[in-house]
């Protein structure tokens, strides 16, 4: 890869453009699947950490994968937490850990190989970047070597990105309140509804939904309505 698209993805101007570059960065690594996440650890035993993520990861998978008990067993979450160089991951890890359920989970959503790093950061943020596919990655050690290269690379650019862009305002107080209406029109919206269509089964107008996403927008700090479903279910708002 050129150094330029490296600092294109450090020089996203705003959180669609990050993942509108990190998916195209992907695609030419011949991943169709990419994903990254801050995680903030904030101060106190009952206080839960911010996850926010961008990529492309299918709605259905971020469903079905939301369980505390799946997470904590999963060998890729488990690697991440105390490892800070690139990892692979395959069918063979999840059996070898007891796990296999979970790989076959997640296969079906195209989750079968691919490769993984963390960036552990001051100020109790981490960084977790990673690519996946369906297809065997390469057994050739140089091709394979490269490919690690290349994503840790990335992830020292997006994370750059990722720290001005991703960061709540307020993430070592609160998290964002949103009203009831706007958790309805959010909820609505991460089915796949339109604006005009979440307006019918609210009973208000096309103009209400959009005046309740704008706000959605600004307390996130999000420009789509996209990155707006992932952040809030991700703090856990919906």
């Amino acid at each position: 890869m050129l150094l330029q698209r490296y600092l294109d993805v450090s020089q996203s101007a705003d959180v669609a453009a990050l993942e509108t570059k990190l998916v195209s960065f992907a695609h030419d690594m011949d991943f169709p699947l990419v994903s990254a996440t801050l995680v903030i650890d904030r101060p106190g035993p009952a206080t839960k950490p911010v996850f926010v993520t961008v990529g492309n990861t299918p709605e259905a998978f971020l469903q079905a994968s939301r369980d505390y008990d799946s997470s904590v067993r999963d060998p890729v979450n488990k690697r991440l937490k105390r490892m800070s160089v690139p990892f692979v991951y395959d069918q063979d890890m999840y059996t070898g850990e007891g796990a296999g359920d979970l790989f076959e989970q997640q296969a079906q959503f195209g989750y079968r190989t691919g490769v993984c790093v963390a960036l552990h950061l001051p100020d109790h943020k981490h960084f977790v970047l990673g690519v996946d596919r369906e297809k065997a990655l390469p057994k050739e050690p140089v091709r394979l070597t490269r490919l690690m290269a290349d994503l840790q690379l990335l992830a020292v650019h997006a994370q750059s990105a990722a720290i001005s862009l991703l960061t709540p305002a307020d993430s070592g107080v609160v998290d964002p309140k949103l009203t009831a209406r706007e958790i309805e029109v959010l909820r609505w919206t991460m089915e796949g509804k339109s604006a005009w269509a979440v307006g019918e089964i609210l009973g208000v107008t096309e103009h209400a939904v959009n005046f309740h996403l704008r706000n959605v927008f600004r307390k996130l700090n999000v420009s789509s309505k996209h990155s707006a479903v992932l952040k809030a279910m991700n703090l856990g708002l919906i």
